[in-house]
């Protein structure tokens, strides 16, 4: 029997039409909208199940292909049945698709300034911004990514969260790139370039807005190589680098050594890398 790719057994067996959805969410009545949200939440299910079964699932004789392919049917059918109850996520998404979606060719939703990725929605799948934003950087991460080890979608994922997916990137006084992906600061070892700008900073969990210096960079390119070496040459990141196969760790690690003073650093980049990693497995 075939599955359409709308239906919550197409979505959590096709995480790709996740944009088809969005789109036909956008432009149809309250029905579909009520829909495409338990679809989502399908999807975000399935993820939860599988990540659960991971974690405690032990191998044996018995394991295989077979195995593997009836429980991952198995982790479908329990997405599927748990998604769209009363108090459930799929209504928490069908107020923010209700909210941030529109039909094709209308303006953007004005938000209040979070980054496009940091609603309910974006956090599964990102959108077109953060999709445009991963293409952008994807050849200059990957080569970094060679040279360092430091995972290119680690990278993508920090360098989209601190520039709002593009949208806040440092600027000079004259509006010229500063190049600076990173948010990395100029301090007084720094011999190039530097960027003067009013940031906000969390001093004793509150925040304030200072004036900063940042290091500038003549291409995002430049700016990915300094980050990768600030992180795999100093030891105050040492512990960061020996948490490159865990997305949690490798952002609570950056946290931990003071990479930023915004206390919810870690939960931020950890959703950000996690759009990233999203949108690459969609394109791949």
């Amino acid at each position: 029997m075939s599955t359409s790719p709308l239906s919550p057994q197409g979505l959590a067996a096709d995480p790709t039409a996740l944009n088809a959805l969005r789109y036909g969410a956008g432009k149809d009545d309250k029905a579909a909208l009520k829909e495409a949200a338990k679809q989502f939440e399908a999807l975000f299910m399935r993820e939860l199940i599988k990540s659960m079964r991971e974690a405690t699932q032990k191998s044996g004789l018995m394991d295989g292909e077979g195995s593997d392919m009836g429980t991952e049917l198995l982790d479908q059918q329990f997405a599927v049945q748990l998604s769209g109850l009363p108090g459930g996520l799929s209504q928490a998404i069908e107020r923010q698709l209700s909210r941030q979606i529109r039909p094709e060719g209308a303006g953007a939703a004005s938000g209040s300034g979070a980054a496009d990725g940091d609603t309910t929605v974006g956090r599964l799948s990102g959108g077109p911004r953060q999709a445009a934003f991963v293409d952008q950087h994807s050849q200059a991460a990957s080569a970094v990514a060679r040279e360092s080890g430091i995972p290119a979608s680690f990278m993508i994922g920090q360098a989209g969260h601190e520039t709002g997916w593009g949208r806040s990137e440092i600027r000079h006084a004259d509006g010229a790139p500063s190049f600076n992906l990173f948010g990395i600061k100029a301090t007084d070892n720094w011999k190039g370039k530097v960027a003067e700008v009013t940031t906000t900073e969390y001093i004793d969990g509150e925040p304030r807005k200072l004036v900063a210096k940042f290091r500038a960079y003549d291409s995002y390119a430049d700016s990915f190589r300094d980050y990768a070496r600030l992180i795999s040459q100093s030891p105050r990141y040492g512990q960061v680098m020996e948490q490159l196969d865990s997305v949690q760790g490798f952002a609570s690690g950056l946290q931990k050594a003071g990479y930023a003073t915004d206390p919810q650093y870690a939960a931020k980049l950890s959703r950000a890398i996690n759009t990233t990693l999203n949108l690459q497995r969609a394109q791949s």
